[in-house]
């Protein structure tokens, strides 16, 4: 199996000669030289002759083996589906323009069994059904109508809990809804002594005052101010305020100084700022209603409901 040409040595040596059909083996090729530059392994593909097929090639291994020598080794897995002696012609290794050849091999595949070829293609064996199980679909049915009442029981029993506490501590009596002037009036005195606008947080100043005025006028006119722009709120607030004319004109100033400020950077006075306070004082004790025209908003709403 070996052959010395020009101090390159060629090999190819396959580990077993007789396989059953079907069945795998390696063919180790190896080539031995002083340069590696010199060096090369046959190249295949998915056979290495028709019949023998291929079924993986490992990567080339470059090993050095002292003195000089240089090896290069791959190794073949081989299988075959034919019953047959096969004749492996020798293996040409291309190495520095000229070839060399290792030894012929065989291989010897066997059928272990006869195969009557006058009879139809059938099944090695007739197809059969799973034994169905009674037992094993029954307990998941009651795993799952337990899990259920688990489910439901806990959810009748967290209702009765809730039920219980309730009935323990009463109706808690709901604390009366604080008259919209009397909270917009406490959040203008908490602005007017904090007066940020001193310290440089002039749009925080603005955007805080405008809450309070939009939140009033939500809570006093069912407006939703806060969900609008400047100008929406301006056209639906103009017909409450069709004959306040300079009250509208005030909560005007303030709305469009906050804009100017939050969106176009103006740079305000401290009479500017101090006059928008002052506007938004004014416009919620202007609407503050009196008891007259509260006396009056009841009789709309009796007669409404009627």
């Amino acid at each position: 199996m070996l052959n010395f040409i020009f101090a390159i040595i060629v090999s190819a040596t396959i580990d077993s000669t007789a396989l059953m059909i079907g069945d795998q083996t390696a063919l180790h090729l190896q080539v031995t030289g002083e340069r590696i530059e010199e060096l090369a392994l046959p190249i295949y593909d998915k056979s290495l002759i028709p019949g023998i097929e291929i079924v993986e090639s490992s990567p080339i291994d470059t090993i050095s083996l002292g003195n000089g020598q240089v090896q290069l080794a791959q190794d073949l897995t081989l299988t075959s589906f034919v019953d047959s002696l096969f004749y492996i012609d020798p293996i040409a290794f291309p190495n520095h323009g000229d070839t060399m050849y290792s030894e012929a091999l065989t291989l010897n595949i066997i059928q272990p069994f006869e195969i009557d070829t006058t009879l139809a293609i059938t099944d090695i064996k007739p197809i059969e059904r799973a034994p169905r199980w009674i037992w094993g679909t029954l307990r998941w049915i009651l795993l799952a109508l337990f899990i259920l009442g688990l489910c439901v029981g806990g959810f009748f029993l967290y209702r009765r809990i809730q039920r219980h506490r309730r009935n323990e501590a009463g109706e808690q009596p709901k604390e009366p809804e604080r008259p919209a002037e009397e909270v917009a009036l406490e959040q203008l005195d908490r602005i007017r002594q904090e007066k940020i606008w001193q310290t440089g947080q002039t749009k925080q100043y603005h955007t805080e005052l405008t809450d309070v005025v939009r939140e009033y006028i939500g809570r006093r006119f069912d407006v939703h101010s806060t969900e609008q722009t400047s100008d929406e709120t301006l056209r639906a607030m103009r017909e409450h305020m069709k004959d306040r004319r300079e009250l509208f004109e005030k909560l005007k100033n303030i709305l469009t100084l906050a804009d100017l400020v939050k969106f176009a950077k103006w740079t305000t006075t401290p009479d500017e700022n101090e006059q928008a306070l002052r506007s938004a004082y004014e416009f919620v004790n202007a609407t503050t209603p009196t008891e007259a025209t509260i006396a009056e908003e009841d009789n709309i709403q009796k007669g409404e409901r009627v």
